[in-house]
């Protein structure tokens, strides 16, 4: 029973749950019914033309008349229904916008009779379930608790892709609460959707938070896809399924409409398959939202096209640190494909400072002050978020925590809320404690950190292995502590990353970071640009059961 709640509320509850697990298959069913569907003969995979296809030549096809958006959602949805939820069965996707096709009907007039907006015009992105449409989808961070309730209006970067024409296909799932609920928590796994699947190889993680809208993009579900970070949420899942993830500098893209977790770290950022498509909709995201004050320190810094920045011969001449110390040693794997990208950096002309380590790596890894942080904020900006949603069940993070105890089998079965917990204790922002772990974390990652090792060695950009091969996903004990991973210095300081993927292990993705200093990235995506021209490390996924 559902805490307070007398049983005819819980009826109307359980019908809403009820209807968001059914809703897509009835959209899939009515899409398939209208989609003239393609299949290959040999795998069963239908529409097999859209691998690695780039938003440069989804335009080209749209402007040459050979291609519709109206056709290019239905193909996309296709590809969802049978690699999705079924087939490999990624788990990546939880829901299709139900008005996507009569969205991509309008966009299609309109092109005939004015032309595109721009480069994202009919263009199908996917979002993560953190980020707020007011719409008939739903916007929940994977927990049933949210489920049913009703934003306001739209996140503002929806507002901007939308503005920029491009078609919102549907949500993804992730971790839910973006992995802020529980130590043993298995990244990828939400109440909502489920346990979601890599598909380069099947029983490997995802990781998180951002899970579905990686390995959604490395599968070729949709074109792009928007994902959130704190602390590696696009990173490593961008790393762990083999695409690109733009980790962008606080405040260069709003965080208004987004179920959060702490505004001192939160950011919104791109996935793509290639630089390229990544930099197309980062440029799209950009603006200063008075509903986010942090927007305000990007103006006169954002770009709307960062497009303008690619260049395959971007790194000669760059000084590159190599940050060792802390980023690598974890995994042998990690290391030697990284190894193997330094050396490509150099032939590409960029000169090589190894190694340039950041001299606070290690406090900021042993130090406590960045969950301090983490646990005021995500209590304080949630009740927030929560107060002001047009319609909800839940109001508060006291709420949620009740939900779950309420409805323990859906909600923990696996794993539990010792998170939420103990950020239910937490005082408020005006705590000493909280006070001095903020400063402690700038102090570390900024003046003593990235500012400091790369004002030392006069550094354009830091780069280190973006994590580990994805590991064995376990609902039993949860995520393994495998150490390592570049996301915290730039997590922690506000400051953009850009992760590219350099290799496989064992049929295992693997990533490297480029870092800098805050508003860097048209000097990240040019340097990234040149370095996946040259290495053309990425290939598309082969959805193996194991491991070779």
């Amino acid at each position: 029973m559902f805490w307070g709640l007398d049983n005819k509320e819980q009826i109307v509850y359980d019908r809403k749950v009820s209807k968001a697990k059914i809703s897509l298959a009835s959209i899939f069913k009515c899409n398939l019914e209208r989609a003239s569907i393609v299949i290959n003969e040999q795998n069963g995979t239908p529409f097999t033309q859209l691998e690695e296809t780039t938003i440069v030549e989804l335009q080209a096809a749209m402007d040459d008349g050979e291609m519709t958006a109206r056709k290019l959602a239905e193909m996309y949805v296709e590809r969802i229904h049978a690699l999705d939820q079924q087939g490999p069965t990624l788990q990546s996707v939880l829901e299709i916008n139900p008005d996507a096709l009569k969205i991509a009907d309008q966009l299609d007039q309109e092109r005939r009779s004015r032309g595109p907006r721009g480069p994202l015009h009919g263009i199908p992105i996917l979002l993560k379930d953190n980020i707020a449409t007011a719409d008939e989808m739903q916007t929940t961070a994977g927990s049933l608790a949210l489920v049913g309730s009703r934003p306001q209006r739209d996140a503002f970067v929806v507002e901007r892709l939308r503005q920029a024409g491009a078609l919102i296909l549907g949500k993804t799932t992730l971790s839910e609460w973006a992995n802020f609920r529980s130590t043993a928590s298995s990244s990828g796994w939400s109440g909502r959707g489920g346990q979601g699947r890599n598909p380069y190889v099947l029983n490997r993680t995802p990781c998180g938070s951002s899970s579905g809208s990686a390995s959604a993009i490395a599968a070729n579900l949709a074109a792009v896809s928007l994902g959130t970070e704190t602390d590696g949420s696009i990173l490593c899942p961008a790393a762990s399924n083999g695409v690109v993830g733009i980790k962008p500098t606080i405040g260069l893209t709003s965080r208004a409409g987004v179920i959060p977790i702490a505004h001192s770290q939160d950011t919104v950022g791109p996935f793509g398959r290639t630089v390229a498509d990544a930099a197309a909709v980062l440029g799209a995201l950009t603006g200063v939202d008075p509903r986010d004050p942090a927007t305000r320190e990007s103006e006169g810094k954002f770009h709307s096209d960062y497009t303008q920045f690619l260049d395959p011969n971007g790194l000669r001449g760059a000084r590159i640190g190599i940050a060792r110390q802390v980023y690598f040693g974890y995994s042998p794997k990690a290391d030697a494909i990284a190894n193997r990208a330094i050396e490509q950096l150099k032939e590409l002309g960029a000169e090589v400072i190894d190694p340039a380590d950041i001299s606070t790596a290690k406090q900021m890894s042993l130090s406590k002050a960045e969950l301090t942080v983490l646990l005021h904020e995500f209590k304080a900006d949630l009740n927030v978020y929560l107060a002001e949603l047009a319609s909800t069940a839940v109001r508060s993070l006291a709420d949620i925590i009740a939900f779950n105890k309420a409805h323990a089998e859906q909600e923990l079965p696996y794993f539990g809320q010792e998170i939420l917990l103990m950020a239910q204790e937490t005082t408020s922002l005006s705590d000493p404690a909280y006070l001095s772990a903020l400063a402690e974390n700038y102090r570390l990652s900024r003046q003593e950190g990235i500012d400091a090792v790369m004002d030392k060695y006069t550094l354009d950009a830091l780069v280190m292995p973006s994590g580990s091969p994805p590991w064995l996903i376990d609902l039993v004990n949860g995520d393994p502590d495998t150490g390592g991973g570049s996301s915290q210095p730039a997590a922690l300081a506000g400051y953009p990353a850009i992760t590219v993927p350099a290799g496989y292990a064992f049929e295992l993705p693997v990533g490297i970071t480029f870092m800098g200093r805050a508003f860097s990235e048209p000097t990240l995506i040019k340097y990234a640009y040149a370095f996946e021209q040259s290495s053309k490390a990425r290939h598309r996924p082969r959805y193996l059961p194991t491991t070779p």
